[in-house]
């Protein structure tokens, strides 16, 4: 089996896979209020999308992760996780939503071999959900979690992206709801995709340093060295089952141990989410329809084009122009 190597002796076994840029919220950090999305002709099919998934597999990918957008928001998503969740030699097979559409899809997705979920929110105020989300329902998104418990996932993680001055006073009141549920927590330092109107990045960053230091106020972090392949740094509590982790793209650069690659949702293969370095891939599934090791050549040939590592700045800078619609994170 080929493994996928980059020039700086990496080996990628994560790839994230795009299979929207459309959602039903429109979260402040993620995209502008009115935006215009890709027109279907632009988009990869759903049997593009298999396939794609399939080379990387067969490359000695161990772990995909479907995203958007909101994936939930696909037509036919259902279908696709079943296709994936019958690869050989995939280890792990994750999603990451905003959980609002989980009481309908949660069962067909566990039946088709999704594993694990992240689930987004970023507050447990009604009034200040929808001012982040600006159309999210937060009554959705924890019923879409209870829904996800019920089907009998592996593990349910909720990610939180934290901003100074808008829901940093929250950080506490969501460990304890994760403690409550018996899930897991990331909390995500701002990344300068996209240049949001909402707010100014250079004000509202918040390092995980500062939010460590407000949950150890009052739990107790024993650091460990599990990984889900993932950037999350992961710290246990000794009187509960739910882990903290931390995703820092600025103040712990994770670059040197990067193991991930992402797929937009019309078939740019990004190398680095913090850098625009791509490959084409919609046009070699379209010229060599069907050809599967044309397009393992393809994503092969990309690897040296995977940069050491991103330069994201704290200042408010935008460094890449896409959204982070365009690429799920």
């Amino acid at each position: 089996m080929t493994q996928l190597i980059d020039d700086f002796q990496r080996v990628v076994r994560y790839v994230r896979i795009s299979v929207t840029d459309r959602c039903d919220f429109r979260c402040v950090y993620c995209m502008s209020e009115e935006m215009t999305f890709l027109p279907r002709a632009q988009v990869l099919t759903l049997e593009e999308l298999a396939m794609v998934a399939r080379a990387f597999t067969e490359l000695g990918v161990e772990k995909i992760r479907l995203t958007g957008g909101e994936p939930l928001v696909r037509r036919g998503i259902d279908e696709l996780v079943a296709n994936i969740g019958r690869l050989d030699g995939l280890k792990d097979f994750a999603m990451t939503t905003n959980g609002a559409g989980l009481v309908k899809y949660a069962p067909a997705l566990r039946r088709g071999g999704l594993k694990r979920l992240n689930i987004s929110i970023d507050s447990l105020d009604e009034e200040r959900f929808r001012r982040l989300t600006r159309t999210g329902d937060l009554r959705k998104v924890i019923d879409g979690i209870h829904a996800a418990q019920d089907a009998g996932f592996d593990r349910i993680k909720l990610n939180a992206v934290v901003l100074k001055g808008r829901n940093d006073d929250e950080v506490l009141d969501l460990v304890e709801f994760a403690r409550s549920e018996g899930v897991d927590i990331s909390f995500i330092e701002e990344m300068p995709l996209g240049d949001v109107s909402d707010h100014s990045r250079g004000e509202t960053y918040c390092s995980s340093d500062d939010v460590q230091a407000i949950i150890e106020s009052r739990h107790a972090l024993l650091p460990t060295t599990e990984s889900t392949l993932g950037p999350s740094r992961y710290f246990r509590m000794a009187d509960s089952t739910s882990r903290i982790g931390f995703i820092s793209p600025h103040s712990h650069n994770f670059c040197s141990t990067c193991n991930r690659v992402r797929v937009t949702v019309e078939g740019r293969l990004l190398l680095c989410l913090g850098n625009e370095h791509s490959v084409d891939l919609r046009e070699t599934l379209r010229r060599h329809p069907g050809d599967i090791d044309a397009l393992k050549s393809r994503i092969i040939a990309a690897m040296p084009l995977k940069p050491e590592r991103h330069h994201f700045s704290t200042d408010g800078d935008v460094q890449v122009v896409r959204f982070m619609n365009m690429t799920g994170g």
